[in-house]
């Protein structure tokens, strides 16, 4: 499986405005591509301005579907003025937890 981890770092009050974007683009990633397990928002608890986006595929080609999807390419333009910085880290599942 193909995982993603962003760090995300947002701009001085733009948390609100991002989660707006954010949180449709999650909820529809997971209920309408059949290959994304997870999408999860996370706000670090000693830094509001950033968050983490933890992201599970099937494989890459589903991570691939997952960016020309309706709701990501909407999402964008949303987001994009929001973020500050953002760094990626791929990775390969090696243990999932299943009773998700």
């Amino acid at each position: 499986m193909y995982c993603l981890l962003l760090k995300t770092r947002l701009k001085p009050g733009c948390f609100d405005a991002f989660m707006a974007a954010m949180g449709v683009n999650a909820a529809a990633s997971v209920r309408d591509e059949p290959g994304c397990l997870t999408f999860d928002v996370l706000r670090d608890r000693g830094d509001p301005q950033l968050v983490w986006l933890y992201e599970v595929y099937v494989d890459e080609a589903a991570f691939a579907a997952h960016l020309r999807s309706a709701h990501f390419l909407a999402s964008r333009p949303l987001v994009e003025p929001l973020i500050l910085s953002q760094e990626a880290i791929e990775a390969d599942a090696l243990a999932l937890n299943p009773a998700r």
